[in-house]
């Protein structure tokens, strides 16, 4: 097989993977690390939001859009693809979510299954660089700051009634302007 069949064969991941090596410390060595993973990427499916510290939730991101991505592309009947759900959702229940509640939702989307918000800081204490990692869809309201209106607001209200005035005010020189340049030519 060649590399662009190869390619074929597997989905393709809709978010930036960092090609640097992490590296993470656990005191249960590599299998411990997947395991916090596995636990991670259980509680997204099963919550479908969830607040991490940013490294944590970034390379949970990878791991749940590669589980999504893989049950859109195979579907339940694929023994790989359940061998591969059973190992990441600890939770058996959530397996059939991943095929019945979120392979419909997400098997027409054209973007990333998931979305990262910076989560704010907690005050006081020191800086957390904590990120609210979620699945799209989910039935929480949503994150995104949406730009709020400030036309009401009155320093802009004030603004807007003195450019009237000044428009009006030129207007009327200008007319004043005209009339007498009418007047100078009769």
């Amino acid at each position: 097989m060649n590399q662009a069949e190869i390619r074929k064969l597997i989905p393709a991941i809709r978010v930036a993977i960092q090609s640097k090596h992490r590296k993470f410390s656990n005191p249960d060595g590599p299998e411990g690390r997947l395991h916090k993973m596995r636990i991670t990427v259980t509680d997204l499916i099963q919550n479908e939001r969830i607040e991490l510290k940013y490294f944590r939730a970034d390379e949970a991101r990878s791991y749940a859009e590669r589980l999504i991505a893989d049950a859109i592309k195979y579907g339940d009947c694929h023994r790989p693809t359940m061998e591969m759900a059973n190992y990441w959702l600890t939770e058996k229940q959530l397996i059939h979510k991943l095929f019945k509640v979120l392979v419909p939702r997400f098997k027409d989307s054209e973007v990333s299954y998931t979305k990262m918000h910076k989560a704010p800081n907690e005050y006081p204490g020191l800086y957390a660089d904590k990120v609210v990692l979620e699945l799209r869809g989910n039935p929480f309201p949503p994150l995104d700051n949406k730009p709020v209106s400030t036309r009401n607001w009155i320093h802009n209200v004030l603004l807007e009634e003195a450019r009237r005035e000044y428009r009006q005010k030129k207007a009327a020189e200008m007319g004043m302007e005209e009339g007498n340049k009418e007047e100078n030519t009769d």
